[in-house]
């Protein structure tokens, strides 16, 4: 079992940064890939970013490439998504979630994750 509780949303200006952070309970932490999911009002679930159980490897929605840095402390349990050059229509509630998956393009696919936490709010204004 594996508990995720996010933090870091918030209302910034478009070009602003925001850093979101995840921590997971559980001692499995280093066996699961990770995700950063957003949705926003109206719109489906969507894929953000992910990253293998390693770290070594991470995967971008062509959206968010080279703007959004995902990355993992496994001895401190958690996971991070650091966003740059924030845009109105990034705009969202954002979900941390947990796979089984460990590596692989299904870390792309929301349906490959097994835990979920409960979403942080992020707001950009124009």
């Amino acid at each position: 079992q594996v508990q995720l509780v996010e933090s870091g949303g918030g209302l910034v200006q478009a070009g602003g940064s925001l850093r979101l952070s995840c921590a997971a309970s559980g001692r499995t932490f280093s066996n699961n890939g990770m995700g950063w999911f957003r949705q926003a009002p109206g719109k489906e679930r969507e894929f953000v970013s992910a990253i293998s159980r390693s770290g070594s490897t991470t995967y971008y929605a062509d959206s968010v490439k080279g703007l959004f840095t995902i990355s993992r402390d496994n001895a401190k349990n958690a996971v991070y998504l650091q966003m740059n050059s924030l845009k109105p229509e990034d705009t969202a509630v954002y979900y941390c979630a947990a796979s089984k998956a460990v590596v692989g393009s299904v870390l792309r696919v929301a349906t490959s994750y097994d835990y979920w936490g409960q979403g942080t709010q992020v707001t950009v204004s124009s």
